[in-house]
């Protein structure tokens, strides 16, 4: 009976791992699609195939704790062109990766606050050990909706975290993460380092 209990287990684990890696492959022909259909896309049609990605991996889902902020003032966000954008605080969220306690602060787009449809847009640009070796030195981003947190709880998928504009062509005014977004560690999930020379703008 135990053999017949173990089988059945690891037929469940295989199951998993492949519904979650033709998840995320779904997910990656998506966010390449949305290049040719953005009209500010700093790539072409024969450039998707220099995107480069880590291989699935379910470890790097975390459930985490959500913690409201109210920051009604806000603070300025430098960007890679260097130009300022206005973004409030969010809330935070605490999780556990890879034995380490960590924390990631969300925010919130001053000026997508008060855009018609993207009212409930948030993000998180963080930084990690993998920048500059074999992701974008600049950091990556997630995106959520107020939505996505539910009952003071948030699910982050490490798989989906993708490269600012800027690690493509130059000229964005990409947000730079906060120090404060640091995670001391390699996130070795999402997208890698743009497979070509950045454009020129």
């Amino acid at each position: 009976m135990k053999y017949l209990i173990l089988i059945l287990c690891c037929a469940t684990q295989t199951l998993f791992a492949q519904n979650f890696t033709a998840e995320i492959e779904k997910h990656r022909a998506h966010y390449k699609k949305e290049f040719l259909t953005d009209e500010n896309s700093p790539l072409k049609k024969e450039d998707l195939k220099f995107l480069q990605f880590y291989a699935a991996n379910s470890s790097y889902i975390v459930k985490t704790n959500f913690t409201k902020i109210s920051d009604t003032i806000g603070f300025d966000m430098l960007t890679h062109s260097g130009k300022i954008k206005k973004y409030y605080v969010f809330g935070s969220v605490t999780f556990t990766l890879k034995q380490q306690a960590c924390t990631l602060f969300i925010y919130q787009s001053a000026q997508l606050k008060t855009t018609k449809g993207l009212e409930d847009y948030l993000f998180i640009p963080f930084t990690d050990e993998t920048n500059s070796v074999s992701t974008f030195g600049g950091g990556r981003y997630l995106d959520f909706k107020e939505k996505d947190i539910f009952n003071n709880h948030l699910l982050i998928d490490f798989n989906k975290c993708y490269n600012p504009y800027c690690a493509y062509k130059g000229g964005y005014n990409c947000p730079i993460p906060p120090k404060e977004n640091d995670l001391k560690m390699t996130i070795e999930a999402g997208e890698k380092t743009f497979g070509k020379a950045i454009l020129e703008e």
